[in-house]
């Protein structure tokens, strides 16, 4: 069978290490935290990056922000990245959130702030890490002209003062500079300038006062906003010519104000300048927000085609020549509307007595809403005759502030013959609009109203679900409006308002749900009816659900023989009487019966068989329906749990393949039956085909025992899919997929629990610390040692020799790194891969010694090249030592720290890296204090 790729055979186990047994290297339960670092990409142009207070990123607006958290920790952390400061609405696209990489195209400068990567696994506390983004950009500079800083006056330009203002936007905070002509202006080059930063603007603007104006001073003059080049952000200009013509700029409206106008009609607002120099640009704003989608602008008119209520407001238009104070004039738009007729009729209010009597006063009034308000006239009719005020027929007007465009009838003595039909017609004298036109019957019939519920409507019982009407009987001439709300609680009605209107007494509620039981009421109201006490009733609501149970679903893995119980449990129903349960496999019944008191129910299966998996339901049923538990019981094996952190993944077998450890463990081994084997899948990235290989597991795994398998003969530098899946006698388990990239890289920051797999020498004196500022003895030896780690953290670790009592000078503590492995030489004469070696050391104090990196090769354990040394104070930050290396077999790196003459001689190292290429040119210190040539 043939291979994808290379000619590899598969029957020869290519990308599988047939030459030797797995092996299972037993940890002690491996569990570790999370660690976590954040890298970026390479388009930062970062001024300092590091600092010590706080790590900081700066980018060119625009520019596209890539940043990468490297964790460590077994289980493998989940990773959310957050951010604080910036924009409070700013939120991250879900796709990124929750992977390593955080991208962030077009970054725009609200995006800046401290972006933290968190890393969590359920062990001891989170690792979070924190990066500061700073977003370069520098905007356009703008020139403004006054007479004084604060205010412009009339023709101010014929005073002997000018200011003349630059004003840009930036980060980091701009510099500018003046010309006049092609005269550089500077503080004292001539007693008729003077250049200044107003105080409460400091660093935001720079001043050119023009004191006692000079031919010379008519020029055009020049404004130079700088960020120093920093991002390659390039100076941006502006120019301003300042004449003996120069003013601010003035206008003039050619449309009245108010514009009253009816719907559809197309409104027009014409703006023209009267003044200003150099010409004004024109620009029309509206007050209650941005202007219609279907304005027409042109120039200074604005046109709105078709206007409708919607459109109505106060427009402006804003005139700017950045001299002096813009220029504004604006006109309010009343688009005429008439709406919501409405009547009540009141009883004689000197009487208690509801009804309309012979000899008695009875009043009706009408009311509409009216745009514009002083528009609105009233007519009376009876019986579709006009009629007018007189001693017996009083017609008035109601106070608007006390209740808007209402008119009132009353009719003084009520007579029989003055039964009939009054008719009031409300409309607009600018016409254009529909009148609105309202009847009102006054009759012996007309009498005011009375509620009741029909004796079957209340309480009313439905279904979770169900559409149900509620029903309030309206009697009485005429019908008013009903309006319902709850009476048992403050809540919201099913269509979200306080208080819902019927004009048929039926509230119909669609979907019921169980939060509608209740009690609500329905009472009259004045509109359309009598203006008399409100008449009420109460309707009762009870929504029946089906029991709410836990568990919903429920997996539970166990092995054949062994016993498993599960439990369900009703958390609310209604009705809670008459609750039945069933247990069933399947279709088969295996239990049923009634609950008493309880409010839960179990089954076990003593002894599991291979018949006895699958799904178990319960079903827990009352008159609405029926609540399911829902348990899974199944034998299949859990997941095994990649584990990421090996620190010698890679190595090459040959110059274009290499191979790489596969590591995991077993979660909850014990769970189930013994697991028997691992099928193993491997694939090119793209491809579609798995090839498979069987690993035979001999004996239990224990809970966190590693397990190692080796993959050979992958080609570089492509990646590869990973599957693995366990299996038991009851078959396959769950499988777990990871990806493996070639990338020849190692990073140790000292963060975990065994500091990267380095180790004390037992050869020397005493041995290296690992610390943090954070978590030091209090008594610690002042002016020596780092105040934080390499990146600024107060939190974060790395590795130091402490030179207190009871150590000697010239006494020695060796680390050492574990083995890196590297191809062999190459028979055919090719030079050894070469490696960039780097690490960041910290030397601060009067009594430092010496600090000495050493390259032992394998098989050569008695000699040891020297790669590295420095000596003496250094002071207090961290330094990067980079050194290229060409071993030609696998090696090691040691640290040697001597302890100098006193106890001020603490040494530190810190984010120590081997990468495979030599290092940039660019990346060799000016600093080190020598090199040694590699063997």
């Amino acid at each position: 069978m043939a291979s994808p790729r290379g000619g590899v055979v598969w029957d020869g186990l290519s990308w599988l290490d047939h030459g030797a047994e797995n092996s299972k290297v037993a940890f002690d339960f491996l569990k570790t935290p999370p660690t976590v670092r954040i890298v970026h990409s390479g388009l930062a142009c970062n001024i300092e990056e590091e600092r010590y207070s706080e790590r900081v990123y700066t980018i060119r607006e625009g520019e596209t922000l890539e940043l990468t958290c490297l964790v460590t920790g077994h289980p493998r952390p989940q990773i959310r990245w957050t951010k604080t400061a910036g924009s409070a609405s700013d939120r991250f696209q879900d796709s990124s959130v929750f992977n390593e990489t955080l991208r962030i195209s077009n970054i725009q400068r609200h995006q800046g702030g401290r972006y933290y990567c968190k890393a969590e696994n359920g062990l001891g506390s989170p690792a979070i890490k924190s990066i500061r983004v700073d977003v370069y950009y520098l905007d356009d500079p703008i020139v403004t002209v006054h007479q004084s800083i604060g205010e412009a006056k009339e023709q101010f330009y014929y005073e002997k003062t000018v200011f003349l203002r630059c004003v840009a936007n930036s980060n980091p905070p701009v510099r500018y500079s003046w010309r006049r002509g092609q005269e550089v202006l500077l503080q004292g080059s001539d007693k008729g300038v003077e250049i200044y930063e107003p105080f409460f603007t400091q660093g935001e603007t720079k001043i050119l006062k023009l004191k006692n104006l000079r031919p010379q001073d008519y020029a055009n003059y020049s404004c130079i906003a700088s960020v120093r080049n920093v991002c390659s952000i390039p100076d941006k200009m502006v120019s301003f010519r300042l004449s003996n013509k120069t003013a601010s700029p003035s206008i003039k409206l050619l449309v009245d104000d108010p514009i009253v106008v009816n719907p559809g009609e197309a409104i027009t607002l014409v703006c023209v300048t009267t003044g200003g120099e150099p010409a004004p640009s024109l620009t029309w704003v509206r007050s209650a927000g941005v202007l219609p989608n279907k304005t027409v602008l042109n120039g200074g008119t604005l046109t709105i085609p078709a206007i409708t209520s919607e459109d109505s407001g106060t427009y402006s238009c804003i005139a700017n020549n950045n001299v002096g104070n813009p220029a504004k004039k604006s006109t309010n738009i009343i688009v005429r509307a008439l709406k919501k007729g409405r009547f009540w009729i009141t009883p004689d209010p000197y009487h208690k007595d509801d009804n309309i009597q012979i000899g008695r006063e009875v009043k009706i009034s009408c009311q509409v809403e009216a745009i514009p308000s002083e528009e609105l006239a009233f007519s009376w009719f009876k019986n579709g005759r006009p009629l007018r005020s007189s001693e017996r027929m009083v017609i008035t007007q109601t106070d608007p502030d006390v209740s808007p465009g209402t008119t009132n009838l009353d009719i003084i003595d009520l007579k029989f013959t003055d039964f009939g039909t009054y008719t009031c017609v409300a409309s607009l004298k600018g016409g254009g609009i529909s009148d609105i036109s309202i009847d009102v019957n006054i009759s012996s019939s007309t009498v005011p109203p009375n509620l009741t519920v029909p004796q079957e409507k209340s309480p009313l019982v439905t279904r979770e679900g169900d559409t149900i009407e509620l029903q309030c009987q309206v009697t009485g001439k005429p019908k008013p409006i009903i309006l319902w709300s709850r009476a048992d609680k403050e809540v919201a009605m099913p269509d979200g308002a306080l208080q819902t209107e019927s004009y048929d007494g039926i509230l119909r509620i669609v979907n019921v749900s169980r939060e509608m039981t209740g009690t609500y009421r329905c009472q009259t109201s004045q509109y359309n009816g009598f203006n008399v006490k409100p008449r009420e009733a109460l309707v009762q609501l009870i929504v029946q659900y089906p029991p709410a149970v836990e568990p919903a679903f429920l997996e539970l893995r166990q092995g054949q023989g062994r016993g498993v119980t599960m439990s369900c449990r009703v958390l609310r129903a209604y009705p809670t009487r008459v609750l039945s349960y069933e247990w069933r496999l399947g279709g088969r019944v295996l239990r049923a019966g009634q609950f008493d008191l309880q409010d839960s129910t179990e089954f076990t299966v003593s002894s599991l068989s291979r018949d006895s998996y699958g799904v178990y339901n319960c079903n827990i049923i009352n008159e609405a329906g029926a609540g399911r538990c829902s348990f899974l019981v199944t034998g299949k094996a859990y997941a095994p749990e990649f584990y990421y952190d090996t620190y010698n993944p890679l190595w090459q077998n040959r110059p274009r393949v290499y191979s790489y450890s596969l590591q995991w463990t077993q979660m909850n081994p014990n769970a189930v039956d013994r697991i028997l084997a691992y099928r193993l899948g491997i694939r090119q990235a793209g491809q579609q085909r798995w090839w498979e290989q069987e690993i035979t597991v001999n004996g239990n795994i224990q809970k966190g025992e590693l397990i190692t398998y080796n993959l050979t003969e992958l080609i570089k530098p492509e990646a590869y899919e990973v599957r693995l899946t366990p299996i038991t006698r009851f078959g396959e388990g769950d499988s777990t997929i990871r990806v493996i990239k070639y990338s020849g890289e190692f990073h140790c920051g000292f963060e975990d629990g065994n500091i990267c797999l380095f180790t004390q020498d037992d050869t020397d004196n005493f041995d290296w610390t690992k610390q943090s500022t954070a978590t030091r003895d209090t008594k610690y030896t002042p002016n020596t040692g780092p105040n934080a780690d390499r990146t600024g953290s107060k939190e974060g670790f790395y590795m130091y020799i402490e030179t207190s009592r009871p150590r000697l000078e010239g006494e020695k503590a060796r680390l050492v790194s574990p083995v890196f492995s590297v191809a062999p030489k190459n028979p055919y004469g090719a030079t050894n891969t070469a490696y960039c070696f780097s690490f960041y050391y910290h030397m601060y104090g009067q009594h430092i010694g010496s600090l000495n990196v050493y390259l032992r090769l394998k098989g050569q354990t008695a000699i040891e090249n020297p790669l590295w040394s420095s000596s003496g104070n250094k002071g207090q930050h961290w330094n990067q030592a980079r050194v290229n290396i060409n071993p030609p077999t696998s090696f090691q790196l040691i640290f040697e720290g001597i302890r100098g003459p006193g106890i001020e001689g603490d040494i530190a190292i810190d984010d120590v890296s081997i990468v495979e290429g030599e290092c940039m040119k660019s990346d060799q210190p000016a600093n080190s204090e020598w090199l040694f040539p590699s063997p």
